[in-house]
């Protein structure tokens, strides 16, 4: 067999990746439903020097490529964007996420989001949360900043009754209730309670009510404060909120969403 000299004298000047292997390994770990771009991303904001050619060759080497579940299949038809606001802290989103404790119990999370920043304001957790309660939430969350324009909910019993259908007008805020039976008209929280389930319900086994309280409200601040989104540039929810006026622009008339008004809906309330 022949075989060039250069080549058999060849040495290899690829610079010792052994620390970067390890790390990428322990956020892997830590968070297991963390796929190559987003532990890539968290790499890159520790300091490290990495082009995403590497990180994504150690990530296949070490054998840590993502299973993805199964998505139920649905009917292909035409998808229209879903209008975005401008401004962080002018329009929100409300749902409820269920699930059992280890004992069989059932509980709620009410969870929230900014569909601007993806902040997540409030995370509430308990066996039963009715229409009331969820007025005291919102009355406790907008003590300490600035009334929205418009709160986007779906047509749950959670939300049926006089007291979340008084609020709004209460607080000159606009209720925005989707069509019922149009969860694509909820996106924007629907897309957040799959990552919620994701990486903190199914990743963990609640003993007691307590135990899931604290765990879901470190998972929350964790998500506000360390997880990046690709939608806003690749920062967390908090940097997002600062880095945008929270102020709104005196010129454009109501909330404007890029130019575009939000689809109205006329609120349907299912007894």
């Amino acid at each position: 067999m022949t075989l060039d000299r250069n080549t058999f004298r060849y040495q290899s000047r690829r610079s010792d990746d052994s620390g970067l292997r390890t790390r990428l390994r322990e956020i892997a770990e830590t968070k297991r439903r963390y796929g190559c771009p987003r532990i890539y991303g968290r790499l890159r904001r520790e300091g490290w020097t990495v082009n995403h050619k590497t990180g994504e060759r150690i990530y296949r080497e070490e054998g840590l490529s993502l299973r993805r579940r199964a998505r139920k299949k649905a009917t292909a038809v035409p998808r229209d964007a879903l209008p975005l606001p401008r401004e962080p802290g002018r329009c929100y989103a409300m749902d409820f996420v269920h699930d059992r404790l280890a004992t069989g119990q059932r509980f709620k999370c009410f969870t929230m989001t900014d569909l601007c920043s993806k902040e997540v304001p409030v995370m509430e957790v308990e066996a039963s949360i009715g229409g009331e309660r969820v007025c005291r939430i919102l009355d406790r969350l907008f003590v300490g900043r600035p009334l929205p324009e418009t709160v986007i909910l779906v047509n749950g019993p959670e939300f049926a009754g006089t007291a979340v259908d008084a609020w709004p007008g209460q607080h000159g805020v606009r209720l925005h209730c989707i069509q019922p039976g149009k969860p694509v008209q909820h996106a924007f929280i629907e897309s957040f309670n799959g990552k919620f389930r994701d990486e903190c319900l199914n990743e963990h086994w609640f003993l007691t009510l307590q135990e899931a309280q604290v765990v879901i409200e470190a998972w929350r601040r964790e998500y506000n404060e360390e997880r990046t989104h690709s939608t806003i540039g690749d920062m967390t929810p908090m940097e997002g909120v600062h880095s945008q006026p929270s102020q709104p622009d005196p010129g454009s008339p109501g909330v404007n969403f890029n130019n575009r008004a939000l689809p109205h809906f006329p609120i349907v309330r299912d007894f």
